[in-house]
């Protein structure tokens, strides 16, 4: 006779019961990240400066008859970061809810080291770094309370790549994967789960106009690419589902490139 031990059951990729706040949520991989959330069965706090599109995206969850709720925040300012802990525990409400987080809001950018200037610096590592770090540590903070949490932030390929333009954007996401593996080793005993996703060049509006701006940039990253394509933000969902579910719940400290074999190849 089998031991049902040795059999069990396939880990689910549903995340029912869980509460996911998703920054950056408005547009791009936030927003497919977040609809697909939403379709597993996940409740969702979705977090931008602009109001208008999340409640786009809002709509489009309620439609699929999920439920969402919708925060407007700068996550370059600490104090629009301090204001979430207060509003995440009002929606918990009591409710026995498993808290995930992704830390997504960001921005790309391309510039020579010799022209970059001490408030581009600023503005970039506030939000990719130390906005990465303190929403982290305040959340964080709610998930060690339960015992149990996942925490999944945005890396990049250029974390672990060099390119013409791209030392500042590299150090944030670099720094952003060097958090991750940190937050794991500290908040492993405490039940709380930290991973990165690091893409390659992901055609949201934004980055589709400036590649379509620089055909020879646009082809010297294609050709990076070893599937031949430029990533969707769709490319991004299943890594996400995977890393905000069960099924990865013995996963901590990993950062995953999601990036058509660049990082392999370099």
């Amino acid at each position: 006779m089998s031991n049902t031990a040795d059999h069990p059951s396939l880990p689910t990729l549903r995340l029912d019961g869980r509460l996911a706040i998703v920054t950056g949520a408005s547009e791009g991989i936030g927003r497919a990240i977040a609809l697909a959330y939403a379709q597993a069965g996940g409740e969702l706090v979705l977090i931008s400066r602009r109001l208008p599109t999340l409640l786009e995206v809002r709509a489009e969850v309620q439609a699929e008859g999920g439920t969402a709720h919708v925060l407007t925040a700068d996550l370059s300012s600490m104090a629009d970061i301090r204001s979430l802990p207060s509003t995440v525990e009002s929606l918990l409400d009591g409710r026995d809810l498993k808290l995930v987080l992704v830390n997504n809001a960001g921005f790309g950018f391309t510039k020579d080291a010799q022209e970059v200037t001490e408030e581009e610096w600023d503005h970039l590592v506030d939000l990719q770094a130390k906005g990465v770090f303190f929403c982290s540590q305040l959340i964080g903070r709610l998930m060690i309370n339960r015992g149990y949490g996942k925490i999944i932030n945005l890396s990049s390929t250029w974390s672990a790549s060099t390119g013409q333009g791209k030392s500042l954007y590299g150090i944030a996401k670099a720094a952003v994967s060097y958090l991750t593996a940190a937050l794991s080793t500290e908040w492993a005993p405490l039940g709380v789960r930290v991973n990165a996703l690091a893409p390659t060049a992901t055609l949201s509006d934004h980055t589709r106009e400036s590649l379509e701006k620089n055909p020879d940039r646009a082809q010297q990253l294609l050709d990076r690419i070893k599937l031949g394509r430029f990533a969707m933000p769709s490319d991004l969902v299943g890594a996400a589902l995977f890393l905000a579910s069960p099924a990865s719940d013995f996963i901590t400290g990993h950062t995953l490139f999601v990036d058509g074999g660049w990082h392999a190849a370099s």
